[in-house]
């Protein structure tokens, strides 16, 4: 079993439920690869709150240690950034949302918006069964004329 999300999670106000569906929806030994948008540090208020932001992904988006806590906290193992990728918002559309002195004090804050691909397991063996060998298999795999297998 494997779940595939592609930049929602951020848009659900519950992420807890999600993930504990996630974790209900697998069979032991699956897992599920995620991409999506997480914070480190804070963002401004007037960015957070804005619609363009909402739409873009941003304001929806939590801490990534919170992120990652919901996941091992919904019982999943190897919890696992696979990929992690900076998001830059252009100067002119963050001064939109703020003055240039506020601008200058979040370049140097530390706060990062990320694009991350988050890999987890849940518990348990992998329900992965192996078709056996038909016992004259190269015989069974030819289809000769006359031998009535078409």
């Amino acid at each position: 079993d494997v779940v595939v999300s592609n930049c929602v999670l951020n848009l659900v106000p519950d992420k807890k439920k999600v993930f504990a569906e996630i974790a209900r929806a697998l069979h032991p030994g699956g897992h599920f690869s995620i991409s999506d948008i997480v914070l480190k540090g804070e963002l401004p208020d007037t960015l957070r709150n804005a619609a363009e932001m909402y739409a873009g992904c941003v304001s929806g988006a939590i801490q990534m240690e919170e992120y990652l806590t919901l996941a091992r906290k919904a019982g999943f193992e190897d919890v696992t950034v696979q990929k992690q990728k900076p998001i830059l918002i252009p100067d002119h559309i963050l001064l939109e949302y703020m003055t240039e002195e506020q601008l200058k004090a979040f370049a140097h804050s530390g706060t990062g918006i990320f694009s991350i691909t988050l890999y987890a397991a849940k518990p348990g063996n992998m329900r992965i069964h192996a078709l056996a060998p038909a016992e004259n298999a190269e015989k069974e795999a030819c289809c000769e004329p006359g031998s009535g297998c078409c």
